[in-house]
């Protein structure tokens, strides 16, 4: 017979389980399919979502990952150039880093490297010091480290973070390597990040949105806006995802991405470098903007299209036309700004309106019964 397990072992066994299912490093280290091999296309701009594991200053996130701009990183969390770099760090934090495909995966380029110190292990930098962005496994194949528990003190150490460049669905897109909090879900990380839950599942290589890991370190593409940009131009493979913004043609021209109209919206920047050579397209200059003579419907906006270097330092620009008429040709200005479309648009609003024709019903049905 079966001796009965007492009640306090039985307890300590469910929570060892318990924590178990609730770890926070994912299985297996993350490989981002990165198939992209022409020379343009294999390199290219990535974010990455850190989360500190305390708090910490921009100053040492810059440090951290080797940022060569301070205004890098406010760009890509959209913090004004004028922030310190003393000012605390938002958590999570984005860090734009070079990301080079080779072998069919992707993975952060030459950076960021980490210096060992007393008492480190390949798993403390990993899930310390990168907060799980990373495995141990992952950085000890990448410096060629047979035991990851004996590092030298000083050594250092090149952390490959997983990253991608190639385009989502025919579209070029932004890939921000993001780390799956405890309690989670796709479906909720696809609208949090204006992607679909289809497409992260199809990215991560995921049978279903059920074997999503708490720690897990998924693919997220964010959808990147459209610009006038010359192939010729040395920024011809800028992209700009909404919520963040890009200094580019040598810190004179920011560039953010508007998620309305998801153009490229470039202007001229002010005080941050003295030297810049003026953007215009004839009269209008770079950012400015015109309607025509004959449509009411049409605008002509002096557009940036990237900088040269060739024989000087020149920064581009042409004029793009578009439609700020909706499909019924009414522009903007012309739309009643209190429609019944308009204040029934949101889900909340359209729920208001069903139990409120519930409640009519009801009294009606009351009515008639006297």
């Amino acid at each position: 017979m079966a001796t009965p397990c007492p009640l306090p072992a039985l307890l300590l066994l469910t929570l060892a389980a318990l924590s178990l299912s609730l770890s926070p490093t994912p299985a297996a280290a993350a490989r981002f399919a990165c198939n992209a091999t022409a020379p343009r296309a294999s390199t290219c701009q990535a974010l990455v979502s850190y989360s500190p594991p305390n708090a910490t200053t921009l100053a040492a996130v810059r440090a951290l990952f080797q940022l060569r701009s301070h205004r890098a990183l406010l760009a890509s969390n959209n913090l004004p150039p004028s922030t310190p770099t003393t000012a605390p760090a938002p958590s999570p934090v984005r860090v734009r880093l070079p990301c080079l495909c080779s072998g069919g995966a992707g993975a952060t380029f030459q950076r960021p490297t980490y210096k060992v110190r007393a008492g480190d292990t390949l798993d403390a930098v990993a899930r310390g010091a990168f907060a799980g962005l990373v495995t141990y496994r992952d950085i000890a194949a990448a410096n060629n480290v047979s035991d990851p528990n004996r590092v030298a003190v000083g050594q250092e150490l090149w952390v490959p973070l997983p990253c991608s460049c190639d385009p989502v669905g025919g579209e070029p897109v932004v890939h921000l390597t993001y780390v799956a909090p405890a309690g989670s879900s796709v479906a909720g990380i696809a609208e949090e990040y204006g992607t679909t839950e289809e497409t992260i599942l199809a990215l991560n290589r995921m049978p279903d949105a059920k074997s999503l890991l708490a720690g897990q370190v998924l693919d997220v593409p964010l959808r990147a806006c459209s610009s006038a940009i010359s192939s010729s131009a040395i920024d011809r493979n800028l992209r700009v995802p909404n919520a963040s913004y890009i200094l580019t043609a040598n810190n004179c021209i920011m560039c953010g991405c508007s998620s309305t109209t998801w153009q490229l919206d470039c202007q001229p920047t002010q005080g941050l470098t003295p030297s810049c050579p003026a953007a215009k397209c004839g009269d209008l200059f770079l950012g400015n903007t015109s309607t025509s003579a004959t449509s009411t419907c049409e605008s002509t906006t002096c557009s940036y299209a990237g900088y040269t270097n060739s024989s000087s330092f020149t920064i581009l620009a042409n004029l793009t036309t578009s439609s700020v008429c909706n499909a019924a040709g009414i522009s903007p200005a012309a739309q009643p700004s209190h429609s019944l479309a308009s204040r029934l648009g949101s889900p909340a609003r359209w729920s208001e309106l069903i139990v409120g024709l519930h409640v009519a019903l009801l009294c009606l049905g009351f009515l008639r019964r006297d």
